[in-house]
């Protein structure tokens, strides 16, 4: 303690000569602080964002800015950060352009700390604070609305959705609502490799900063750009509530944190400005390994009258897919030929249609002609030939063909919980099996898709222990830190590249009962179609070329190098049945050359939205063997 006063009065005497009047006032504040422990008060935590570590003793801030204290151990010691902090609020430091006073530039702890505290005014006099309230007034806030864009695999940083919050003003409307402002954490890089980004997102390797930037920016890229379905869920805020988010959003501005794909991302420290706006939520101490965007989302909609209303909004590509569901063949394929320039809006193809008919291919022509400008898809689309595609489309007395597309039945936060714990018997080449198998996160193309992009799997560590009958040991079956695929069905308008990529440890059948566990990498580009009929991702086929690197000390020269083609069905039979029928074949022609076949049954039973029955077919054959298998199993969703 006396370290500690010791320590207070050192940063008073680096205060400005005229601020020393206020030293018995601060010994006063500091006694009153230590008396009603004030340290230890989750709120104060809160605003220094302490918190516990998994693998390290205590508590510390996950800040990993030293601007964002003022004791030089305020990372690490709440008490000692909040009576330098008290300290600084002395200061008359006059604010400028570049410059805040500590009242200003820490202002949710002021505030807080004068409630606590009642300061007197005279003693301590209250600084203005003008950028701050510049700033606030720009923003004229009202309501606060957490917004996610859903997955989008094609993004590293959106491989599982995100959140920012947007700022509503008192008199917004639909017409007004993109010209809010939105607030927003991210990793503070331009990374466009997936697998750059997940290493150095998984060490800790990009800063990760807070931002406040206009929504309709947000939203065009999200929506338009990259195709993302967008939910808002607007909370009801307290006013006093939605000043202590802005003030610690302010606060919080130029501060850096380590950004972490798993825990410290978008969505966790989303979560920390409503921990702090409604104090008692504590909605961080839930997910302390990892936070997954569909998961906090879900945090926020399970607190008691914290979500007034929800809204889907859907993305331009998805209303444009509505269009097209709308329209037989023929007038799909005139539209395309329409947004493409080989058919001109006064052609005798679409003059002969009828009114409605030419309003819906003129429509769409444009929509899909805009969305590939805005996307650099495509040829070049000269503007006036957009123009020309409106003239003709208001020359028409018939009301807008805009589809109204049907929000998904079920949400992203109503969505199974994306960790996943199974446990199955099975045999395999005549061996019976009990196995446990663990998934941190995320989703597979086998899990339910309510609330997930349709064809769209990430997987991080995914883990399976097997003991088999009449052995004395577990043995790890196989550990896959990353496994990704993207299933994107190609058509007429969209001619998206699937892909897939995973890299593990897994077991490799060398001879009968000799299965040594091997380093494995594969991946590589392929093409997803709709089954006939099927328009809406649940009927899809697929191939995939594929490349394979396996290392290990069995193989001759420790390694093998190969590549093939791979195949397959996924469907859904019913709303809870879906089956997955694959086959591969590779060709390894360096290192150790031999050839792996394999044929694969995949199916799951949906229980209830937490709950499903798994049962896995094969036959594989690799080196001179060939050996058949199954498990049955069962997984829980938490």
């Amino acid at each position: 303690m006396r370290g500690k006063r010791i320590l207070v009065l050192l940063l008073m005497s680096l205060l400005p000569v005229t601020a020393a009047a206020g030293t018995t006032y601060l010994e006063e504040l500091v006694d009153q602080a230590r008396t009603n422990h004030l340290a230890q008060r989750q709120e104060w935590l809160d605003l220094l964002h302490f918190k516990p570590y998994p693998y390290r003793p205590g508590r510390h801030s996950l800040a990993d800015d030293p601007d964002f204290f003022n004791a030089p151990d305020g990372n690490t010691d709440a008490e000692a950060e909040l009576e330098a902090t008290l300290a600084a609020f002395f200061s008359d430091v006059e604010e400028t352009d570049t410059v805040q006073n500590p009242q200003c530039r820490f202002i949710a702890r002021y505030h807080w700390l004068k409630d606590e505290l009642h300061f007197d005014p005279v003693r301590l006099p209250e600084q203005a604070c003008g950028r701050f309230k510049h700033w606030r007034e720009s923003l004229d806030p009202h309501e606060i609305t957490l917004v996610f864009p859903v997955a989008y695999l094609n993004n590293p940083a959106s491989m599982y959705g995100h959140t920012l919050l947007r700022v509503d003003t008192r008199d917004q409307d639909e017409h007004t609502r993109l010209l809010a402002y939105s607030i927003s954490y991210a990793a503070a890089t331009d990374e466009t490799s997936g697998l750059v980004f997940a290493v150095k997102g998984l060490t800790g390797g990009y800063p990760g900063m807070f931002s406040v930037a206009p929504y309709y920016l947000k939203v065009r890229k999200y929506s338009d750009i990259e195709n993302r379905d967008i939910w808002e869920y607007r909370l009801a805020l307290t006013p006093q509530e939605l000043d202590r988010l802005l003030m610690h959003a302010w606060e919080l501005g130029p501060t850096r944190f380590d950004y972490y794909f798993f825990d410290e991302n978008c969505s966790y420290h989303l979560l920390s400005l409503l921990d702090v706006a409604r104090p008692g939520l504590d909605l961080t101490d839930q997910f302390r390994w990892w936070a997954i965007p569909s998961d906090t989302v879900r945090a926020v909609t399970e607190k008691p009258g914290l979500v007034s209303q929800v809204v889907y909004r859907p993305a331009t590509a998805t209303v444009i897919k509505q269009r097209i569901r709308q329209l037989d063949p023929g007038l799909r394929s005139l539209a395309r030929d329409l947004s493409q320039q080989k058919v001109l809006p006064n052609d005798a193809r679409v003059k002969t249609l009828s009114a409605t008919d030419q309003a819906r291919v003129l429509e769409l022509g444009y929509d899909y002609a805009s969305y590939e400008k805005t996307t650099g898809r495509g040829q070049a689309i000269d503007p006036a030939y957009l123009r020309d595609l409106l003239l003709a489309r208001s020359r028409l007395e018939v009301a807008s063909q805009r589809p109204a597309v049907p929000a998904p039945a079920v949400r992203p936060d109503q969505g199974h919980k994306t960790a996943r714990l199974s446990a199955g018997l099975g045999s395999q080449d005549g061996r019976d099996f009990g196995e446990i198998r663990m998934r941190p996160s995320y989703h597979d193309l086998m899990d339910d898709d309510g609330g997930f992009t349709h064809g769209a799997q990430v997987q991080f560590f995914d883990t399976a222990i097997r003991h088999y009958q009449g052995s004395d040991s577990i043995r790890l079956e196989h550990f896959i830190p990353l496994d990704i695929v993207s299933l994107s069905p190609r058509d007429d308008f969209f001619r998206p590249v699937s892909w897939k990529f995973n890299i593990g440890l897994t077991r490799d059948h060398f001879a009968k009962n000799d299965e040594q566990l091997v380093f494995q990498t594969r991946g590589g580009p392929g093409l997803a179609y709709n089954v006939p009929g099927s328009n809406d991702g649940h009927s899809v086929y697929y191939g995939f070329l594929e490349g394979s690197l396996d290392a290990g000390k069995s193989y001759q020269g420790n390694y093998a190098l190969g590549a093939g083609p791979s195949i397959g069905w996924l469907a859904d039979l019913s709303d809870r049945w879906r089956v997955n029928l694959q086959g591969r074949a590779m060709r390894y022609g360096l290192g150790d050359t031999h050839e792996a076949r394999e044929l694969v049954l995949k199916q799951r039973y949906t229980l209830t939205r937490q709950s499903a029955l798994r049962l896995d077919l094969f036959r594989r054959q690799e080196f001179h063997d060939v050996w058949n298998g199954g498990a049955l199993s069962l997984l829980l969703y938490f």
